[in-house]
């Protein structure tokens, strides 16, 4: 009898917890402590860091010679050509090369002609990076048989996440056999992580100080932001609700029939071939924040109706049904041409000059949300530029954790849905500083190599002097004046004549 009774009671508790399951009661609720959501809008804490991305140890500046000449081509969105812009300076520092000011992949995606020049302050770039290497704006003339032509590169397709020995060997070699190697495409040809403090701190030079918008961008920047932040604090969110991205994902069940053929038709157009299960990839976090998702986010932790949205985005998908939900829970939503002068930007909207605004207005926000921060996303490094920029408050929605509690309230099961989102929520940095986790960016994050504390525990971490710009341009001094020393100018005419390269 008792052995009976053992059995029943086992399978009272197995049938207990299948029929939970099956309403959607996966684990019991945890409620948790409500948050000012008025917080938000200040910076994080802290916690004695600030961004320093100069020199800790001997910098010495380019040698006067270089090995040859260094182009690139940068493909991918803006912020994916930041990233390769960086690298670029990264791997000419490394090969002692000359680069040539890096071209932009303006016209497979963006339509759009203006390139480097038309987007960023070449000058500004050109004498921030004085210290660390040179730069020229394209290729000299070189003679032959009495002929004055530009010279030729060499072209090669680096291997992605090369690591720093190929471009001092492989790269190196060719390029002192060419005089000039072209480098192309140039999107995620340089390794993250690389045990180079230095060198990723160069990296965060160019990504922070050198890679300057065009006055007139930052102009129309700043005029948003005002009018924006005339009424008060304003969020931005960059809502990564658009065809390509959704074609990647796979994510195309919760469009029409019609729609889901587009989708599939652009995947099967330009993604690799593969079979992706909708249920599955939302479960695992790979599908975009919908519009209403988002809201729902937002008014759980605790926003009002009267919060102000600028909205970052290229065309959504689907039509405004999907943004219509999102309106009626935060009417005061703007992009850069409700709140700006749109004129400024009709001929450009889609461009790279519209892209590099979004970038500016998210950038001095008071709080930035992205729907989806994936690699080469234009939120990746927006959220690390956030972070330089003194902790600015981020709000990183965590969708594999967040997926069941939607699906759950979408077949009916919505109970402690606000709980569970706030549970999600607040376990959050929000733009703290934090450790870097794999697969985190260094873009993302470049906590602690490009952060300092003025009085720290490690030694490692301490700021660098105040005068380190003037150190850095004493010794650019000194080696231009030994280059014009007589007796340095006999020395390196010897050395030349006698087959001495100086590497």
């Amino acid at each position: 009898m008792a052995a009976r009774l053992s059995v029943a009671l086992i399978v009272l508790v197995i049938c207990t917890l299948s029929l939970f399951s099956t309403i959607g009661i996966t684990r019991p609720s945890h409620r948790v402590e409500v948050v000012d959501a008025n917080k938000l809008w200040r910076s994080a804490n802290p916690g004695g860091w600030r961004p320093s991305s100069a020199p800790r140890s001997y910098w010495p500046p380019p040698p006067k010679e270089s090995n040859g000449f260094l182009r690139v081509r940068c493909n991918g969105g803006l912020n994916q050509q930041r990233s390769a812009i960086c690298n670029a300076v990264v791997a000419a520092r490394i090969m002692n090369a000359t680069l040539v000011l890096p071209e932009l992949d303006t016209n497979s995606f963006w339509r759009d002609e203006s390139g480097f020049p038309g987007v960023y302050d070449v000058e500004h770039f050109i004498e921030a990076l004085r210290y660390d290497i040179h730069i020229v704006r394209s290729l000299p003339e070189v003679s032959s048989k009495g002929k004055t032509k530009k010279m030729k590169s060499y072209q090669i397709r680096p291997p992605r996440d090369a690591p720093l020995s190929w471009y001092t060997t492989f790269a190196l070699e060719k390029m002192k056999e060419h005089s000039a190697i072209y480098l192309t495409p140039f999107s995620h040809r340089l390794a993250e992580e690389i045990d180079a403090p230095e060198l990723q701190r160069l990296r965060c030079r160019v990504n922070y100080h050198a890679l300057r918008f065009k006055p007139h961008i930052i102009k129309l920047s700043t005029e948003i932001v005002d009018k924006l932040r005339s009424q008060g604090h304003f969020m931005s969110i960059h809502l990564r609700f658009e065809m390509d991205m959704l074609a990647f994902a796979g994510c195309v069940d919760i469009f029409t029939p019609k729609e889901q053929k587009i989708l599939i038709k652009y995947r099967k157009e330009n993604f690799a071939e593969k079979e992706l299960v909708y249920r599955e990839r939302r479960l695992i976090g790979k599908c975009p924040l919908t519009p209403e998702e988002v809201g729902l986010i937002l008014r759980s932790m605790g926003f009002d109706n009267t919060t102000r949205i600028y909205i970052a985005a290229g065309e959504l998908f689907g039509g405004d049904r999907f943004m219509k939900p999102f309106r009626t829970m935060f009417p005061h939503l703007e992009n850069h041409s409700t709140v700006g002068p749109s004129e400024k930007l009709e001929e450009n909207a889609r461009g790279l000059v519209g892209s590099a605004v979004d970038y500016m207005v998210c950038l001095l926000s008071d709080i930035f949300m992205p729907t989806y921060d994936g690699p080469s996303n234009f939120a990746n490094n927006l959220l690390g530029h956030r972070l330089y920029y003194g902790f600015r408050t981020t709000i990183q929605p965590n969708r594999k954790a967040l997926a069941p509690i939607f699906m759950d309230r979408e077949e009916g099961h919505a109970a402690d849905f606000e709980d569970r989102i706030r549970q999600v929520m607040f376990n959050s940095k929000f733009g703290g500083p934090h450790k870097r986790v794999h697969p985190e960016s260094f873009y993302t994050n470049s906590w602690p190599e490009c952060f300092c504390q003025m009085s720290p525990k490690d030694p490692a971490d301490k700021c660098p002097p105040d005068n380190i710009m003037e150190t850095l341009d004493g010794q650019l001094q000194n080696e231009e004046s030994d280059d014009l020393d007589p007796s340095n100018m006999s020395n390196k005419s010897n050395n030349s004549a006698s087959g001495s390269t100086g590497d």
